[in-house]
């Protein structure tokens, strides 16, 4: 068998405090894809970014899949919840997630592949945001391709995000069980419904506001 030629990937598994790859997935050449740890399981839901894009899986054992959010059409395409599917990509040491970088559908055989960055929207980012308040139950956290912290499920299925510094400053408001308060901009599509909080807190009159993240900065002018 031809060794496993993916050295950035390596290096961060033994190294990184979560174990996941800071590596690009243009790395991995196709024929290698097979030697990469394969879980399966059942689709629950898709996860979604706070533009509406879908970014990953919930798997039935509560087991996170992020996947990048330009390949949200395909994913979509090819996965729904109540698949079968079989992941291959780097999974986490401290939380049940693995940074996928191929899907299968099990039973259709078709698979989609990370193969580097991309651009344009994707499947569930057309659609006005409005302003939402609601107060449901936390089903379990959410988090980031290398395991941060990034917001939750609420048991009404409701996917809320926050910026990762003020996720982890929050963090006991997004951990299972606890009841909240959300306001922020939310967006309903057929792939379900996320919030991007404002603010949250375990009621009305006890509110933590959040820092919305500012644009990218503009590099040197030339």
């Amino acid at each position: 068998m031809k060794p496993l030629r993916l050295p950035m990937i390596i290096t961060t598994i033994c190294g990184a405090s979560v174990g996941l790859a800071n590596a690009q997935p243009a790395l991995v050449p196709p024929n290698d894809l097979q030697q990469l740890p394969a879980t399966k399981g059942t689709v629950s839901r898709y996860t979604l970014t706070p533009r509406g894009d879908v970014d990953g899986l919930i798997m039935a054992d509560g087991t996170e899949v992020h996947f990048p959010p330009h390949l949200s059409t395909q994913l979509v395409l090819a996965i729904k919840p109540g698949d079968a599917i079989t992941v291959r990509g780097l999974k986490a040491l401290s939380v049940p997630l693995i940074a996928a970088i191929a899907i299968t559908n099990d039973a259709t055989g078709y698979t989609v592949v990370d193969s580097g960055p991309g651009a344009g929207p994707g499947a569930g980012s057309r659609g006005a945001r409005q302003a939402m308040s609601l107060q449901s139950r936390v089903q379990m956290s959410l988090h980031g391709p290398r395991g941060e912290l990034n917001g939750a499920m609420l048991e009404d299925g409701t996917i809320v995000r926050l910026p990762p510094p003020d996720a982890q400053r929050l963090a006991a408001l997004l951990m299972p069980g606890q009841t909240i308060v959300v306001q922020g901009d939310g967006l309903t599509t057929a792939m379900g419904r996320v919030v991007e909080v404002q603010a949250i807190g375990p009621s009305e009159a006890q509110l933590n506001f959040v820092q919305r993240p500012g644009p990218p900065p503009r590099g040197p002018r030339p």
